[in-house]
């Protein structure tokens, strides 16, 4: 069974997603997170919020309906498309792309009568029934809600990022005129997808975390700085390497200072979350299949079992003309002695695409058969579980005030008194619980207690009151302990 599976199975039977409206037959595309997928979802959002602040990104919120104007403006009303098959037989239907790859083809078609042609002349068969495919049709990918009298046609967004441009001015002014300037919105996004599947991977409603970085458009620089990672590199020429982004080594193959920076970035934050780099690569978009609105995107795609599926797009953006154009207000600032309209740096992540690969890249089996998701303590839902060994001798009442107790220093530990001491260990790794407190015999002599740590299963005694006083995470003698853990 693929990884994937397997994480799937184990999110829906521990609480962490599974498919909405079940009791109905469910709905494909849309999730719902559970109680420890809530808290893990907020860990990985806090990371990237951090790590955005911490380069002086200013944060807004937008509606999610928007009116066609905006979308007029830019270009998605006449462009935001995919092509679509459905078959004749069984009428599957799905994206052109996803059957042309089933049957071996990897032409990159952007119009209806290019698809048409091809599929006359090429066969291309069903991935369902097998049955050969002969037409393509366009499918529009937004949302249209209902005329809304003299506001005419309104849209849900998919994407966050025109909140933000529509808005440029007013927060420019907020950052007192200076470039460049960062701003960052998390919020909801919807796409009528032609077919969608893979759980988180492809959903009609989901979550973004996108940052417009509005940089001089002749430099578009960020900020000097060096490289902290190697990084797989598959540029749209040449051959694939693996190199150390720098601001002065990524000209040759990025196209700016900016670009580089965000690249590097984006490769801490999803090592921060647990998103193994090694699995991770960085792929120049081929110029004819660029989005309707970049000059220059790099797709971060991370492996999950034989595919790669992109989790964050880096873009370059030029959508503050458009608006400019559109709406008559203007989009210019002044820089020294020039006027310009800044040109757009866009990294944006994808938060249930992240979420769902690191789950998988924390999954592991141990030689028992014993699942364990390794994550890291900052994006755990829960940082310690505390148990009575047994609900008697006084132990439960011990282990129920010590909870109490340490649950005012962390909020994020849980208590668990069901089931024997090895199905106790065994539930809170497969939900990725960095340490088990136990409660024994032990402490009504000397009120200490085992903390047992989840990738090694090593376990080490301290008293109760060190614990209470420091804490569990960033407990330099909890640190030392058991750093570093050897998985078992």
């Amino acid at each position: 069974m693929k990884v994937y599976d397997q994480v799937v199975e184990l999110a829906k039977r521990r609480g962490f997603f599974w498919p909405s409206f079940s009791i109905y037959g469910g709905e494909s595309g849309l999730y719902d997170y559970g109680p420890l997928g809530v808290l893990l979802r907020d860990n990985i959002v806090r990371i990237w919020k951090e790590s955005y602040l911490a380069d002086d990104a200013i944060f807004i919120d937008t509606p999610v309906i928007v009116p066609a104007s905006v979308f007029r403006a830019s270009g998605h009303l006449d462009k935001f498309a995919d092509l679509a098959t459905e078959c004749s037989k069984c009428h599957n239907r799905q994206k052109l792309e996803t059957v042309l790859e089933a049957s071996g083809f990897h032409n990159i078609i952007k119009t209806v009568p290019e698809a048409n042609e091809f599929l006359a002349n090429n066969v291309v068969k069903c991935i369902v029934c097998g049955n050969r495919i002969t037409s393509a049709t366009e499918f529009k990918l937004m949302f249209r809600m209902p005329s809304q009298g003299s506001v005419g046609d309104l849209y849900l967004r998919p994407e966050t990022a025109q909140g933000i441009f529509v808005n440029f001015k007013l927060l420019n002014n907020f950052y007192r005129n200076r470039l460049p300037m960062a701003v960052a919105q998390l919020g909801k996004g919807f796409r009528n997808e032609i077919s969608p599947r893979q759980s988180l991977i492809r959903l009609k409603e989901f979550s973004q975390g996108e940052v417009e970085v509005f940089v001089d458009p002749q430099k578009k620089f960020w900020k000097d700085f060096t490289g902290s990672h190697r990084l797989n590199l598959l540029p749209r020429s040449g051959a694939p390497v693996t190199a150390e982004v720098t601001s002065s080594e990524a000209f040759p193959l990025m196209s700016s200072n900016s670009m580089s920076y965000f690249i590097d970035k984006t490769a801490s934050i999803l090592r921060d979350v647990g998103i193994n780099l090694d699995s991770v690569r960085f792929r120049q978009v081929p110029l004819n299949d660029l989005a309707h609105y970049s000059s220059d995107t790099w797709d971060v795609e991370v492996r999950i079992d034989d595919d790669w599926v992109e989790v964050v797009g880096i873009a370059d953006r030029n959508d503050l003309a458009n608006h400019e154009k559109s709406s008559g207000e203007t989009m210019s600032v002044k820089m020294e002695d020039r006027t310009i309209t800044p040109s757009i740096i866009e990294p944006s992540y994808g938060i249930d695409r992240i979420f769902i690969s690191v789950m998988i890249h924390s999954f592991r089996t141990r030689e028992n058969g014993f699942k364990v998701l390794s994550l890291p303590e900052s994006v755990s839902p829960y940082h310690a579980a505390v148990f009575p060994l047994v609900n008697k001798d006084g132990l439960d009442k011990l282990a129920e005030s010590f909870f109490a107790s340490l649950r005012k220093k962390d909020p994020y530990v849980v208590y668990d008194q069901s089931g024997s001491i090895g199905r106790r260990y065994a539930r809170q790794d497969e939900i990725g619980t960095p340490y088990c407190i136990t409660f024994d015999s032990q402490t009504l002599q000397d009120s200490t207690v085992t903390v047992r740590e989840r990738d090694s299963a090593k376990q080490v005694r301290f008293r109760t009151d060190d614990l209470v006083s420091a804490g569990i995470i960033g407990n330099p003698a909890i640190r030392d302990a058991f750093r570093p853990s050897v998985p078992q």
